[in-house]
């Protein structure tokens, strides 16, 4: 008896199996048709160019929204397979232009690179230590608006109200009757860069406090360990940041802080400064004399408001300020900062340095 199959059996078998083979076949290169046509500029030829603001943290998948948002995707099945496969390993957020002509893989190599040639090169400083003017001026060489107008949407009551609606940090302390300017102090300094949806002064705005709300977030808890409100800890930031370069802020912050926990004055001439809008100069002693609140010469306590903008670095230099029995400080004329416990080794220090103390000298300096 015979173990064979029937040889029509056999090659029926074959046929199939050579089928499936290019059936698997068929659909590999359709799919592989697809995935790469899906991958292909929306517009091929086209020169149209189109801003894309990518955050810092973006991962791939959300760059993928933001692009298909931004009309970049032909196909987003597609664009989100290659951003998982395509090895994209260091996407630098940044503010680009593209156009419609580049493919996804373009796209993607650009944003992976940080591409000089497709970033935005309109941009905005806001310096470190700015007070709210020099910002305005800042912005108004960028954007089509005067100094006085960007000034006056920021002391514009009801859209400082539409503002403490949206954001958890601005509160009805920026209104007060005695504060000068109701957003200082709250404009993150960085550098901005400006795209479609950030070229009016809301949009600019609302995207330097985009960032500090991202700042003051990571640093809530322990803002709240201070016992200052937001406004109070932005005030004193504000403050250290124009006393002293980052390397003598937690010591300076350290000396304010014994002066508030004393119910001393601030002793601190940048704030008579902010009241005449001037960085620190030898000022006069009208100057000094002034009733102003932000005068710490003559009032104790923090004044009504932040007098510059601030960095997370200096955040961090008052929640971890150094803490010493040091009341005074001042810096020498190679900028080194001495700092004293009492008045009388104060005096002495000027004098073993060399420094006059005059009038318009300011005893924690």
């Amino acid at each position: 008896m015979s173990n064979k199959r029937p040889a029509g059996k056999k090659k029926k078998g074959g046929c199939r199996g050579l089928f499936i083979l290019i059936l698997v076949l068929a659909i590999l290169v359709a799919g592989g048709g697809w995935y790469t046509m899906g991958l292909r500029a929306v517009e091929p030829g086209s020169t149209e160019a189109v801003v894309v603001d990518i955050p810092n943290g973006t991962g791939a998948s959300m760059i993928v929204e933001l692009l298909d948002e931004a009309g970049l995707v032909r196909n987003k099945t597609c664009a989100k397979i290659n951003a998982k496969i395509g090895h994209y390993n260091s996407l630098q957020a940044n503010t680009y232009i593209f156009n419609k002509g580049m493919s996804f893989q373009q796209i993607m190599k650009v944003i992976n690179t940080g591409d000089f040639d497709y970033l935005s090169k309109e941009s905005v400083e806001v310096k470190d230590g700015a007070r709210l003017t020099q910002v305005a001026a800042a912005i108004s060489e960028q954007l089509p608006y005067s100094s006085e107008e960007i000034l006056a949407k920021w002391n514009d009551k009801e859209y400082l109200n539409q503002l403490i609606e949206k954001y958890w940090f601005l509160t009805d302390d920026i209104l007060g009757k005695d504060v000068m300017n109701p957003l200082e102090g709250y404009l993150y300094a960085d550098t901005y860069y400006v795209t479609s949806g950030s070229d009016t002064i809301e949009g600019f705005t609302e995207m330097c406090l985009d960032r500090m709300d991202t700042e003051l977030s990571a640093r809530k808890e322990q803002i709240e360990g201070t016992g200052f409100s937001i406004h109070e800890f932005l005030t004193l930031t504000s403050i250290v940041t124009k006393e002293a370069t980052a390397g003598d802020q937690p010591a300076v912050a350290g000396v304010f802080m014994n002066r508030l926990d004393q119910g001393m004055g601030l002793g601190s001439d940048v704030t008579v400064g902010y009241i005449f809008d001037i960085d620190r100069v030898e000022l006069k002693q009208s100057q000094l004399d002034s009733d102003n609140p932000y005068n710490t010469r003559k009032f104790a306590g923090l004044p009504p408001g932040p007098i510059s903008t601030v960095i997370g670095d200096a955040m961090d230099a008052v929640i971890n300020y150094e803490k010493s029995d040091d009341l005074f400080f001042f810096a020498d004329e190679q900028g080194k900062v001495h700092f004293y416990k009492t008045l009388e080794d104060f005096n002495q220090g000027i004098e073993d340095i060399g420094l006059l103390k005059d009038s318009d000298t300011e005893e924690t300096e």
